[in-house]
């Protein structure tokens, strides 16, 4: 039984014990990006495939 309490006391204990880490940078991180979406490439795919569908009916 006394080992038992010792044991329960011993973890009591030492789950108090716990290390806390904290990692930062000393000046905050900042991401630029610059994009450029270009849906041009999609338009005029879309186009020429409207006037072959258009021009050529019996395909569908």
């Amino acid at each position: 039984m006394d080992k038992v309490l010792v044991m329960a006391l011993a973890i009591f204990l030492f789950s108090g014990c716990t290390h806390k880490v904290e990692v930062s940078a000393k000046e905050p991180i900042t991401i630029n990006l610059n994009l450029k979406i270009d849906h041009e490439i999609r338009v005029k795919v879309d186009k020429e495939l409207d006037s072959i569908f258009s021009e050529d009916s019996e395909i569908f």
